[in-house]
């Protein structure tokens, strides 16, 4: 049993990167044809962004679409041949209402909402300095996101339990409709802040889900972890074309689908406490974003030259895939950091 789901997964995974790879040509050829271009935010509002950004001014974004629609896509298509067909492919069918419905609903939802919003970007339209929504308005919907999930795990699963590590599932009752929110949220503003580098976001996220399908799988919700390793091909095939120098950007419908999801499948597999390893550098990013508000507005000073953090190393020197790669390896091995405390809490 354990044989045949770890190769499902493998299969999934392998699939999955040679589909994303082979449609990123054509969706890279619509991207440019359209001008679906990224609008560099104005150097007044960002000088340093700006001074080493400036040259990717006209690099298509909504690369993101190549993730999302490729894990929806396999998800449909082996659904349906599964429903009406009978073969080999039922055993790649990864739709489980108890186990990915959830996930690929946020993922769909979230990856919608994310391309409107480079859309607008590309418009020029939207609050932002460089076109979109503005992060109040990302807010808002990151909450609505997150209430709605929150409202099905509580009302409708009966989830009120956290998984603490060594010491066992602690039932917390309604504050888990809180911690849910601020879990989806976190996640899906963490994403969009890492979104800044060539290949960052990408690889860090890779990192994560290679993490949390590991999770699934011991825990033999296999569904879940072919989801995920759907999820791992899909990013790789992504990361080819997206690693310095990019040729496009992951976009909001990337970013934002992929954050709210990590949250998600954190929440389904109760491993909220250990997404801080699984997902470091998001934590990071967002945390040295808020840092540098706050003391600006109490201090009237910076923290840091800029932020997010990766623009902060940037500004002191390092090139653009320097920060990438280290970041990438500061992944990694907090991934197996967390990953050594869930097999040790569990089965000790």
């Amino acid at each position: 049993m354990i044989i045949f789901e770890t190769v499902r997964v493998l299969v999934l995974t392998t699939i999955a990167f040679i589909v994303a790879l082979a449609v990123t040509p054509l969706w890279s050829r619509f991207l440019k044809n359209h001008r679906f271009v990224k609008q560099i935010r104005e150097e007044a509002h960002t000088p340093v962004f700006y001074k080493f950004h400036e040259k990717k001014v006209g690099t298509p974004t909504g690369g993101g679409v190549i993730i999302w629609s490729t894990i929806l896509g396999l998800a449909l298509v082996f659904m349906l041949l599964t429903r009406f067909f009978d073969g080999p492919w039922r055993y790649l069918n990864f739709v489980n209402r108890a186990e990915t419905y959830l996930p690929l609903a946020a993922l769909l939802f979230a990856a919608v909402l994310g391309f409107l919003d480079d859309w607008w970007g590309v418009l020029g339209k939207g609050g932002a300095s460089g076109g979109g929504l503005k992060i109040r308005h990302k807010s808002i919907l990151y909450l609505i996101i997150a209430a709605v999930g929150a409202w099905w795990f509580y009302f409708k699963l009966g989830w009120n339990v956290l998984a603490v590590p060594f010491l066992g599932s602690i039932t917390v009752g309604w504050w888990y409709i809180p911690i849910f929110i601020f879990i989806i949220f976190a996640s899906a503003f963490s994403a969009n802040e890492t979104d800044g580098l060539d290949g960052l976001l990408g690889g860090v996220a890779l990192f994560a889900f290679v993490a949390l399908t590991t999770v699934a799988f011991v825990l033999h919700r296999y569904d879940l972890a072919a989801f995920g390793g759907a999820t791992i091909g899909s990013l790789l095939a992504f990361l080819w074309f997206n690693i310095y120098p990019a040729k496009f950007f992951m976009g909001d419908t990337g970013s934002m689908s992929l954050g709210i999801t990590i949250g998600v499948i954190s929440m389904l597999t109760n491993t909220t406490l250990l997404l801080p390893f699984f997902a470091v550098i998001l934590v990071v990013e967002s945390l040295s974003v808020i840092v540098q508000l706050l003391s600006k507005k109490i201090r009237h000073k910076k923290v840091f030259l800029s932020t997010p953090i990766h623009h902060h190393f940037e500004a002191l020197g390092w090139l653009e895939s320097q920060v990438t790669m280290r970041f990438w390896i500061i992944s990694a091995m907090f991934s197996a950091l967390g990953l050594v405390i869930f097999f040790l809490s569990r089965f000790l």
